[in-house]
């Protein structure tokens, strides 16, 4: 075989391998398969929101002053009451903490405590990729994903402006999430905008 046959072919060898690294890179997901639709996503409902690490919570104690007041719920998702100590607060709805706040105030510092809970702060949303202003956000009720783009600053001028990748506290795979829509956010939700390859 000639030496121009061997360059040849080390040339086509070479651009194959190219061509095999391109269309890898085009894929989400490194290896770890294409994410869900956007209909596997877990509805957003606030009226059944689970708390998480970054919320706050106003706890109100009738007649104690001194336990009643506004806390964050920590890296470990609890939330640290005078006398009552940590009591565990992620993956529970307000009304489930509240439960577990009067059972604990009521082994031994109070008889028949009367208590409410509300939420006062969400943890932020994140938007990362191909934005302007890529970073956390405060959550506000009724933000939809396109808020949230315009929150970033908008798009650069490599993103794919057909899709994002959203990831869901709660929800154990990333989902895609089709451009436009009209789809409500959640606390903690991650945005991912893709890079647009040609």
């Amino acid at each position: 075989m000639s030496s121009r046959r061997v360059s040849r072919s080390r040339v086509l060898s070479a651009l194959m391998v190219s061509a095999l690294i391109s269309i890898g890179a085009c894929s989400d997901g490194g290896g770890m398969g294409p994410p869900l639709p956007e209909s596997a996503l877990t509805a957003g409902n606030l009226k059944a929101y689970r708390l998480g690490i970054g919320d706050k919570i106003r706890l109100i104690v009738f007649g104690e002053p001194d336990l009643s007041g506004t806390y964050e719920i920590n890296a470990l998702g609890v939330v640290s009451l005078p006398l009552a100590g940590d009591i565990q607060a992620a993956g529970l709805e307000a009304q489930a903490f509240k439960d577990a706040a009067a059972r604990r105030l009521s082994d031994g510092y109070l008889k028949n405590p009367r208590l409410t809970v509300e939420i006062v702060g969400y943890r932020p949303i994140y938007v990362q990729g191909e934005v302007r202003t890529a970073g956390e956000f405060p959550f506000k009720t009724g933000l939809r994903l396109r808020d949230a783009i315009a929150l970033a600053g908008g798009y650069t001028y490599r993103a794919n402006q057909s899709y994002v990748v959203l990831s869901r506290p709660g929800q154990k795979l990333d989902a895609t999430v089709r451009l436009p829509t009209d789809l409500l956010l959640m606390p903690g939700d991650n945005i991912r905008v893709p890079e647009r390859y040609f």
